[in-house]
């Protein structure tokens, strides 16, 4: 009989995974395992973990990962579950969610904002359903590249519009604080599906609209 192969550790994982997840709940994190590590990083760029200013940073730096990684631990198409029958066949469009996410390379924030839009064929969900999916995907450690496509895909497979468009702006401290120190940098990325993506009218129109106020995205 071939020998039994362990199970995985559900916290190792593919992080970008947009399915249900099987880490533990919130109040399942492995906060002391987070401390001692900490404690290791102070130690290890030569300061005291015992003085006085640093005593409490490691539980505290545990709580904040647990905070924001906390979408590790949801799958956020479900807020997009509860839908309402509608005869609206124009363009839907949340601007300027404000969103924190934590560069997975280097762990280090990225903040920003996203234009989420789709074009309703029969179905319709409420706007903070909208930011919430935003939400829940940016809750764990990300690219920006693939946290706007898993945005936009997330509109095609659970609303099947005739079309879904994401376009994310952020600064990413991973490049303004550290390496190339270029501040005032912003990164655009889009996703785009369906007509927004295939009819050049309707791609146009959609990107005039996430631009139109101020001229700024």
């Amino acid at each position: 009989m071939p020998p039994t192969r362990p199970n995985p550790d559900p916290r190792h994982r593919d992080p970008s995974a947009a399915g249900p997840s099987t880490t533990p709940s919130d109040d399942a994190v492995d906060l002391p395992r987070i401390e001692r590590a900490v404690r290791e990083i102070l130690l290890a760029v030569g300061e005291d973990p015992d003085r006085e200013g640093l005593l409490k940073t490691p539980n505290r730096v545990a709580r904040a990962y647990a905070e924001l990684m906390a979408g590790l631990r949801e799958d956020p198409r479900r807020h997009l579950k509860t839908v309402f029958t509608e005869r609206y066949d124009e363009v839907v469009l949340l601007r300027d969610i404000e969103f924190h996410s934590l560069c997975e390379h280097h762990l280090l924030p990225f903040t920003g904002r996203a234009h989420v839009a789709y074009l309703p064929d029969g179905k319709v969900v409420g706007l903070s359903k909208l930011a919430r999916l935003v939400e829940g995907f940016a809750r764990r450690p990300q690219v920006q590249e693939r946290l706007t496509t898993q945005v936009a895909d997330a509109l095609v497979e659970e609303l099947s519009p005739a079309g879904a468009a994401c376009v994310i702006e952020a600064t990413h401290t991973c490049m303004t604080m550290r390496g190339a120190k270029k501040h005032g940098s912003t990164m655009v990325t889009s996703a785009l599906r369906g007509v927004f993506k295939d009819n050049a009218s309707s791609r146009a129109e959609i990107l005039s609209l996430m631009h139109a106020k101020g001229g700024s995205l």
